[in-house]
């Protein structure tokens, strides 16, 4: 991997250049999006889980913040949303006062509780066993066309590739048209306001949210008179809490980009995150070889040790103390969970990809209480799908280059995941 601090680019901001231990803790900034883009926010993390785990950001991009960097405190904080609000919204940025997404994820009960009811049914275990044959038959078409001995960007022709897939099979969305799912999703905070991205403008993000509700408002309208489909368009006009989000566009734009987002951004990212860290610790590569059953953890580790959201914001409802210290009404209170994923206190050895964790899915990547990710159960089940597949062909998946990361403070993913694979010789097959 390239060493950032030796050659530190443009883009890498002042703070970033700097040894976290030697700054005054009150100036550090976790909110900083270039930390992430070089990979260089854990040890940022780390001090502050030793020395501030709630820790008072006063003069970031995005106003004062308090930063939770500890796995028990950020349980605390996700499960009492009586405490600690998800209005106005989850991310760092606040969104523009005219312009601003509505979903349930941003609401507390009752009303959250109702919406997310009319959509959850998708994800039931019941449609998630028939979905597993349509998932495994599409992955393997997927890795059956990959160039064998030739250099590729694994993220473009595979991670985004079946998530992008299995985003247009959970809405029916036009196949041909499927890949505007993964630009929507791209663009819908690719802001600096909103995450520190460097993507894109608020301007060109309205333009492209204004095609994506255009999109789906067509959609909305080929099939309300329908009979009822088990997909989410579908689903949100029967359901009794969502059959007027047609009317709401903001909060039908807002509830489409959370299905799009909490769909693509978890399974995507943990997918190229999974073969980084296969190559980065080949120990362990050599383990999964040599016991294929360890997959499902290893699905588990992989999402903890990507850890694809870094962060959830919540809002204080009233005067609370957290960690020894004394939150207002008001305050935006971060949960890092990237850091309490590597919190030493909960999770022996954190740093490490340890395939055969034991409880390894005691994580924080997919939240606590009534805000946990939906669709947990089928990331899980994409990557569990995708690994066995992939040891059905190939000795390996080889890293040939760095990664480049993409510059967010709320996605921890990648733009560019260089690989070649390595079929299975014959006498292994």
């Amino acid at each position: 991997m390239s060493a950032v601090l030796d050659n530190p680019e443009e883009s890498l901001s002042e703070q970033g250049r700097q040894d976290p231990y030697e700054l005054p803790i009150d100036q550090i900034d976790l909110s900083d999006a270039s930390l992430y883009e070089h990979n260089l926010v854990w040890r940022f993390y780390e001090r502050l889980r030793k020395e501030k785990p709630v820790h008072l950001q006063k003069n970031s991009a995005f106003g004062p913040f308090w930063s939770v960097t500890k796995f028990k405190d950020i349980q605390f904080v996700d499960k009492h949303h009586e405490l600690f609000s998800s209005e106005p919204t989850i991310i760092l940025g606040d969104q523009p006062e005219d312009f601003r997404f509505i979903s349930f994820i941003q609401t507390d009960p009752p009303l959250h509780d109702a919406q997310r009811k009319d959509v959850q049914g998708v994800v039931a275990p019941r449609n998630l066993m028939e979905m597993e044959s349509l998932i495994r038959i599409r992955v393997q078409e997927i890795l059956d066309s990959l160039p064998i001995g030739e250099t590729f960007n694994w993220v473009d022709k595979v991670s985004i590739e079946l998530t992008t897939q299995m985003l247009a099979t959970l809405f029916n969305f036009p196949f041909e048209d499927r890949k505007l799912l993964t630009h929507w999703s791209d663009v819908a905070i690719a802001t600096p306001e909103l995450t520190g991205s460097d993507g894109i403008s608020e301007e060109e993000r309205r333009i492209e949210m204004g095609k994506c509700l255009e999109y789906f408002t067509r959609l909305w309208r080929e099939r309300e008179h329908q009979k009822p489909n088990f997909d989410l368009v579908s689903m949100m006009i029967h359901g009794e809490s969502t059959k007027n989000f047609i009317n709401e566009p903001m909060t039908f734009l807002g509830t489409i980009m959370l299905l799009i987002i909490g769909g693509n951004d978890t399974t995507r990212n943990s997918i190229s995150g999974g073969v980084l860290a296969l190559n980065q610790f080949p120990d362990q590569y050599e383990k999964l070889k040599q016991d294929e059953s360890l997959i499902a953890n290893m699905v588990s580790e992989i999402i903890r040790w990507q850890t694809p959201l870094s962060h959830m914001r919540r809002t204080a409802t009233c005067d609370v103390e957290l960690g020894g210290e004394q939150i207002k009404k008001g305050d935006k209170v971060v949960m890092w969970y990237a850091s309490g994923n590597r919190d030493e206190e909960e999770i022996e050895n954190p740093n490490e990809f340890v395939i055969d964790r034991p409880r390894a899915r005691h994580h924080l990547s997919f939240g606590f209480g009534i805000h946990r990710c939906m669709g947990n159960r089928l990331a899980e089940m994409q990557l569990r799908v995708l690994w066995e597949e992939i040891q059905k062909r190939f000795s390996r998946i080889e890293l040939v280059g760095d990664p480049v990361r993409v510059r967010s403070n709320f996605v921890m993913g990648y733009s560019d995941l260089p690989v070649r694979v390595h079929p299975l010789s014959a006498s292994s097959v």
